[in-house]
């Protein structure tokens, strides 16, 4: 029997983070996420934060139009980013919770408070043909949530899981996202992961043959300032598809 190979989608956020903290037009996340696709990856994911903190419209638009893989368009669901969205109309929206002092996404999707609003985004931007996931936490109402709103995919937050530290809480974390991946399955959705995966950490997450994508930004733009961005990427590739 054939191995499944698991996608990466690279988030290319912290290259336009660091054009940021110099002010200047350089490392052009454009460049990053092309040099991303040469080495590999699936997709390329990119969050346009309501502060602009780091991804601009600008960048939005030009990776869509210089990649031939999907680009992953990461939102809130605001209403001049979903605007946005449906103007330009990128391959993937992945819709995630944002607070303007957060230093990343903290959690999953409220999809209890905020059931209705990202239900109307998500209906507004699958009418564009925009394929839409959820971020959402590894528990069981989440999911099934997701279910009834009809997003087409969902991701399921490994946060909790990246930031654990003893052996107890690590197996814990893992044995949620494994039942929560689970559920998501067999309620027919396709499954991705991320948030804090790291090239240690990622040899537990790709034991589960219920996840089909991983999303990881921090860890391979990290890699990339020692061994290069291709280099980075194909890396990461080789340890998520050595499920053993």
């Amino acid at each position: 029997m054939a191995k499944t190979v698991i996608k990466l989608g690279v988030n290319v956020d912290h290259t336009a983070t660091l054009r940021r903290a110099r002010g200047t037009d350089y490392p052009d996340p454009v460049v990053a996420a092309m040099i991303c696709e040469y080495a590999g990856c699936a997709s390329i994911v990119a969050h346009l934060r309501e502060d602009r903190r780091h991804i601009q419209e600008r960048d939005a638009i030009l990776i869509r139009d210089n990649i031939k893989i999907p680009f992953n368009l990461e939102m809130a669901a605001n209403k001049e980013i979903a605007a946005f969205a449906l103007k330009m109309r990128p391959a993937q929206a992945t819709l995630v919770p944002e607070k303007r002092k957060e230093l990343t996404t903290e959690g999953g999707l409220d999809l209890g408070k905020y059931y209705k609003k990202i239900e109307g985004t998500v209906k507004k931007l699958q009418d564009k043909g925009v394929i839409v996931s959820l971020f959402v936490d590894a528990d069981k109402r989440s999911i099934e949530s997701a279910k009834k709103i009809g997003c087409d995919l969902i991701e399921i937050n490994t946060g909790r899981f990246s930031e654990a530290k003893t052996t107890r809480e690590i197996n814990r974390e893992l044995s949620r996202i494994k039942e929560a991946a689970q559920l998501a399955r067999s309620l027919g959705f396709a499954v991705a992961a991320g948030h804090g995966i790291n090239y240690a950490n990622v040899r537990d997450i790709v034991k589960m043959p219920e996840i089909e994508e991983l999303n990881i930004g921090h860890a391979i733009i990290s890699r990339a300032v020692y061994v290069g961005l291709v280099c980075a990427v194909e890396e990461m590739i080789g340890l998520m598809n050595n499920r053993k």
